[in-house]
Parts: structure tokens; sequence; C-alpha cells
């Protein structure tokens, strides 16, 4: 328990340097410029003032409205008080760290306004009263001023973006989660459209050697033939989807699609470079983009050379796909099938175009940027 404890203390004074020490002896200084007074009323003001100061500015700091406005302007005019009657101007730093953490702009240029105001008023009305106690510590007046300027404007800052630094995490937890939904939503649609006609077809012809088993006992044979292979091909479309809900790498997929053109007889040249900095849902949906550009080539645009061009620059990255095919898809098949509209949308989610180009062949242009929405 005693190792716990040191260890929280450690970390305490590590997180916090010397700020703590620092407003620690700010809160026993004052008694010092009090018990200088020779008057015990004075004495008493002065306990009772620095008392109040201190509950004044706990409480502002848990209020809330109209009432935070309130007890700053209290805070201002204790810290004025102590400053004409004791010499002691140090609450200003209180005060300038409370500023600093008001979130309205309006009310803090205001009551930031307010203090420097008071606070020069309050020093210039304690030079007349205590002019030699305030030389002895003229360069501690110097920094209170300083710090009275520009600690408001740093707490401010440091907050606001702490602020917008919240609002990015949130964004891309919601990011994140728009990400997952439209991943289900594609794999929902890569098993309808797999699986659910090829399932129909099974029940069908199922039905049909049923009926058949007896009448025409061949022709059953046949059917459930036929079941068997759309049984296999279902399962091979079902290890394709489960392959692409892993993630798989360009490198692996540049080596998969040059397996592909060779085997479909297509002379293949690629220009790539490696990847620097890119999330792996980008690569990922860059991947996908490759191996359904691939397929459209090697099924419908009897081609018989194929280039691929991997280009990354500081800002995105580039991949361009070229085939001297019929030349046959263009913008408006992205409604018609082909793998255009899911590729699109892949592309959509991480803020990535692609762009057709039918001349002399097709010519598929992909643009990701590095930093994507849907980055991890």
């Amino acid at each position: 328990m005693f190792r716990l404890k040191k260890r929280k203390l450690l970390h305490f004074q590590k997180g916090n340097g010397i700020s703590p020490y620092i407003w620690a002896f700010l809160s026993i200084l004052p008694f010092y410029f009090i018990f200088q007074s020779s008057s015990t009323i004075e004495i008493a003001v002065g306990i009772s003032l620095t008392i109040l100061f201190f509950i004044t500015f706990r409480y502002s700091f848990i209020s809330n409205g109209w009432r935070v406005y309130v007890l700053a302007i209290v805070l201002i005019g204790i810290s004025f008080a102590t400053t004409y009657l004791f010499n002691y101007f140090y609450f200003s730093f209180y005060i300038a760290y409370f500023i600093g953490n008001i979130k309205d702009r309006i009310a803090f240029m205001t009551l930031y306004i307010i203090h420097l105001v008071t606070a020069a008023a309050g020093i210039n009305a304690s030079f007349f009263l205590h002019e030699q106690l305030l030389l002895q510590q003229f360069p501690f007046v110097i920094l209170s001023c300083i710090s009275a300027i520009l600690l408001p404007f740093s707490i401010y800052n440091r907050n606001e973006r702490g602020q917008l630094q919240e609002k990015l995490e949130d964004a891309n937890k919601r990011i994140s989660e728009l990400v997952k939904i439209e991943e289900r939503q594609r794999i929902a649609r890569d098993l309808h459209d797999t699986l659910g006609q090829k399932l129909s077809m099974i029940g069908l012809k199922s039905d049909l050697a049923r009926k058949l088993i007896y009448k025409d006992p061949e022709k059953a044979r046949n059917e459930m033939k036929d079941v068997q292979q759309t049984a296999r091909s279902a399962l091979n479309e079902v290890r394709k989807i489960v392959s692409q809900m892993r993630g798989i790498r360009l490198v692996e997929e540049i080596d998969h699609v040059k397996k592909m053109l060779t085997a479909a007889e297509i002379s293949f040249e690629c220009t790539s470079e490696p990847l620097e900095n890119v999330p792996l849902l980008t690569e990922n949906i860059l991947s996908m983009c490759l191996k359904e550009a691939i397929n459209n080539v090697v099924r419908h645009s009897q081609a018989s050379t194929c280039i691929i061009s991997i280009q990354q620059s500081l800002t995105d990255v580039e991949m361009v796909i070229k085939d001297n095919g019929i030349g046959s898809i263009t913008n408006d098949n992205f409604t018609k099938g082909n793998g255009l509209s899911g590729m699109k949308e892949r592309l959509e989610f991480v803020n990535g175009s692609l762009q057709i180009d039918s001349k002399d062949g097709t010519t598929l242009i992909i643009n990701v940027p590095t930093s994507a929405k849907g980055s991890d």
C-alpha cells in the first residue's frame, strides 16, 4: 500500500512539475504581507479577505451561468483590495488562471480586460501607499504583470486545442463506426450476391432431383452433380469473402493478379513502389479495387496487355490500370455492374476517386489520399 501511494505521488509530481509548489507558496505568501500591518483590525480584515478569496475561487470552478461572472468580479475586487491595503498583488495569478479557463470568448475578453485594468489601478494605488515595499519586489511586480497578460491566453488556447482534439477523437470514433457499418453492408451484399443465388439454385435442383429420382434417375443424377458443383462454387466464394475480410496487402494482391493475367495469357507490366505511412484500411481498399479491375480485364476486355502503375506522393496514392482491350467500360457502367459501383463506394469511404478512360483500351485511374477519413 505504501509503495502504491508513493508511486502515485511520484506520478503526480512528474505530471505537474513545480506548479503545485508555486501555488502552495502563493497561498501562504499573503499572510506574510498581512502580518506586517500594525493594526489588529487590518490583520483580521486581511485574513478574512484571503479566506474569502480562496472560498470564492473554489466555488467559481464548480459554478455555471451568470454565477461564474459574479464570482469572477468578486475575485477581482478582493485582489484589488489586498493590493491596495497590503501590497499583495499575487492573487492576479489565480485570477489569470481562472479567466483562462472560461470557454466563452466574449466573457473571456471582457473579464480579461477588467482584470488588467483593475490590477494596474491597484498597483498604481499601492505605489503611493507602499512605495518602498513595492520597489523592493519590483522584479516580481513585472513578472506578475507579464503573467497576468500572457497566462490567460496560454490557458485559453490550450483548452481550445484540447476541445478540438476531443472533437477530432469523437469524429474518428464515429468514422470508425461508419467503416464497420459499411463493411458489414459490403459483406451482406457479397453474401447475398454470391451465396443467395447459388443456395436458391441448390434448393431448386435438389427439389427437382427428388421429383425425378424415380421417374428419370439419370437426369436426377445430373441434377445432383450440378448441386455438388454449385455447392463447391459457393464454398470457394465464401473463402474469397473471408480472405477479403482478413485484409490483403497490395504487394500480395499484385502477385495474385500477376498469376491471374498469366493464366489468361495476358502480358503483364507493373511499375510499383513500396507504400509508406499508408493506413491499412486504405491499402486494403486499393487491393480490393485492383482485384476487381483485373477481374474486369480478364472477363470483359479481350486485352492482350495490362499495365499497372502505382505511385505515391506526399498527399496521395495513384493507381493506374490500363489494358489494350475493346474499351467498352465507361462511366455509364457504374450503374450496370462490372463491380465498378462497389469499387466506387469503397473509394468514397476513404475520400478516393475513380476515373475511366476508354480511349485505346480501358484505363482506370484510382486516387486515394494517404490520410483518409476512415483510416485507423
